[in-house]
Order: C-alpha cells, then structure tokens, then sequence
C-alpha cells in the first residue's frame, strides 16, 4: 500500500512539473488530468497560477474550466459505457435511487452544484453517475463547465483580494466542516433557482399581458 501511494505521489509530481510552466494552457491540462484521472490540489494549483498573473485571472478561470468539462468526460463515458452494476458496489440500491431521483427532476442542478463545491466532494461519483444515468453530453459538459467556472471564479477572487494563502485555509476548513460547508450552499442554490424561476414566469406573466 505504501508503495502505490508513493507511485501516485511520484506520478502527481511528475505531472505538475510538466504541465505547471504551461501558464494558461497548463491550467486547463491540469484540470483536464485533476477530473479524468488522478485528482490534484487543483485549488492551490490555481492560486498559484493566478497570483503570478492577476492580470489574466479570467483566462486560467475559463480555460481550467473547460479542462475539467473535457476530462470528465472520461468518467462519464465510462459510467455510460455499463457502469451500473459498478455503481451499485460502491453505493447502495438507497443511494442509488437516491441520485437517480436527483436527476431525473434536475439533472442539469445535480451536474452543476457538486461541480460548485470543493473537495471533499466526490464529485467523481456524480459524473459517473451522470454517464449511468445517460444524461446528455451537451447538458453535462456545460453544468461542469458553470460550476466549475463559479468555483474557480471565487477562487480567484479570494486571491486576488487576500493572497494565495487564504485557499489553503479555506481548504482545511472544508474538511472539518464539510456537512455545514454542503447545507449552506444548498441554500443558496435553492434561493438562487427560486429567484431564477421567479423572474422567468414574471417576465412570461408580463410578455403575455
């Protein structure tokens, strides 16, 4: 066992030593590699990326988040491909009918909201369950692709304002206050949608009077 963590420790290191100097384009690679295969710190990544050019914040923002739409697609397509029978190891039929529900009423919301949110979410789980569940590709790419631009859009933000080290801190506080961390920003994605489908049936209400 240690011998694997040593491996994937060497393998990270190895794939951040290349892709780190790429500037832009690195950080969409990263991100690419961070949701296809082996997870990275990909938060203190960006603010690395991002305090060494504040300048250009919005294009490490817009091009991680495509990296991280592209390379989920490699989850994906594996939940799509038979990935049912897999699922059911990892969760049980409750969980199970539980996220089948989920998106079968919102599965666009399902896709975007743990994309929102940082680690210790297994947003993995979600994607593969977005390929089990055959939700289409155009729909997922671009609920990953908001969510995660949200993300690292207040990634950013956060940076600029307080410097990179205030990621790291956010990040342990995370951790230890993770079930906290989740209710919260279900609330504000719940007052969000309902403010979202309040204006579109007033504006439906006003153009049909």
């Amino acid at each position: 066992m240690k011998l694997i963590t040593k491996l994937l420790l060497k393998y990270k290191l190895y794939i951040l030593a290349i892709l780190g100097p790429l500037g832009v384009w690195g950080a969409g690679l990263v991100a690419f590699v961070d949701s296809g295969t082996m997870p990275v710190p990909m938060d203190l990544i960006m603010a690395g990326y991002i305090w060494a050019d504040k300048r250009h914040f919005y294009l490490y923002v817009l091009l991680a988040a495509a990296g991280s739409a592209l390379g989920g697609l490699i989850p994906f397509f594996l939940g799509r491909a038979g990935g049912e029978l897999f699922l059911l190891r990892r969760i049980d039929r409750a969980r199970y009918e539980q996220l089948l529900r989920k998106f079968e009423r919102q599965e666009f919301l399902a896709m975007l909201i743990p994309s929102m949110l940082p680690p210790p979410t297994p947003w993995k789980l979600f994607v593969f369950a977005a390929g089990v569940f055959e939700m289409r590709v155009v729909d997922f790419m671009l609920a990953v692709f908001v969510g995660r631009v949200l993300r690292f859009g207040i990634t950013a933000i956060l940076v600029i304002r307080y410097g990179p080290q205030i990621v790291g801190l956010f990040s342990e506080l995370a951790k230890q206050h993770t079930r906290g961390l989740f209710t919260g920003l279900g609330i504000l994605v719940a007052f969000l949608v309902f403010w979202i489908v309040r204006k579109t049936l007033r504006n439906k209400n006003v153009a049909t009077a």
